[in-house]
């Protein structure tokens, strides 16, 4: 049961957004699609239910038609290109990273171009040529090229800085403790941070807000708390839940 008053600094901070005549946007990215399993089926369930429009990050090279046909439907999801494998291509001292500095370049890029069109045959009408690297990391050697391939944005994780080779649309807010149960973080520790991102967008900013989640992940606590987080947003009307594609073409 999720405990109303974890939730009251989040409907404060929306009800003076509200009063202030100012809607915030939200959005919400998932990670690591590869195929169809009862975790997506829960999380398109719950996004469908809430009229909340998903961005599945997709394994291009793990995919394939199974989940194609699964998302024919789904008019609310969109794709975009999770790198090529998710694999840890860095040396031991390192962070994982796929989209890194240790394979030369020309392979890497001809990964990410293969992904791109891999998911746009898949996907041909939910597809976005928007780069999700794997960890979030890539090597910033690598971003100037990648319009080249036919990507027109990157989205990683934290604040976005301005007037780079491409387009940010990021994430901020990630729902699991990865460095401790790997499951659900606590609601109030994520309505801290959800009041903070609106604070910091009420001063000036107008970066749209990214909810990160990893559906094949979630456990109760995860699951509890999205269900929360649209109950708490779906209706109130200074906040409105945005498409990626809509978002990127602002």
């Amino acid at each position: 049961m999720t405990d109303k008053t974890i939730w009251e600094p989040l409907r404060r901070e929306l009800d003076r957004w509200q009063a202030a005549g100012r809607v915030a946007r939200f959005w919400l990215r998932d990670d690591d699609a590869v195929e169809p399993t009862l975790a997506l089926e829960m999380q398109l369930a719950l996004t469908g239910e809430s009229a909340v429009p998903l961005t599945l990050a997709v394994i291009p090279g793990l995919t394939g038609g199974a989940l194609a046909a699964r998302l024919a439907g789904e008019a609310g999801v969109t794709v975009a290109v999770h790198g090529w494998s998710h694999t840890n291509h860095a040396r031991p001292e390192g962070k994982k990273q796929e989209l890194g500095g240790d394979r030369p370049a020309d392979v890497v890029l001809g990964e990410l171009g293969e992904g791109l069109r891999l998911l746009q045959r898949l996907h041909p009408t939910r597809f976005l040529p928007v780069l999700v690297p794997p960890w979030n990391r890539i090597d910033a050697a690598l971003i100037p090229a990648l319009p080249a391939l036919g990507f027109t944005a990157l989205s990683v994780y934290g604040r976005a800085q301005q007037d780079g080779p491409v387009p940010l649309l990021n994430t901020h807010v990630d729902i699991i403790d990865w460095h401790g149960t790997r499951g659900g973080r606590s609601e109030a520790e994520l309505v801290a941070e959800l009041v903070a991102e609106l604070d910091d967008r009420f001063a000036g900013s107008d970066e749209p807000i990214g909810v990160l989640t990893h559906h094949l992940v979630h456990d109760a606590a995860a699951w509890n708390f999205l269900s929360a987080l649209f109950a708490a947003t779906g209706r109130h009307p200074a906040v409105h839940w945005s498409a990626a594609l809509a978002l990127l073409k602002r």
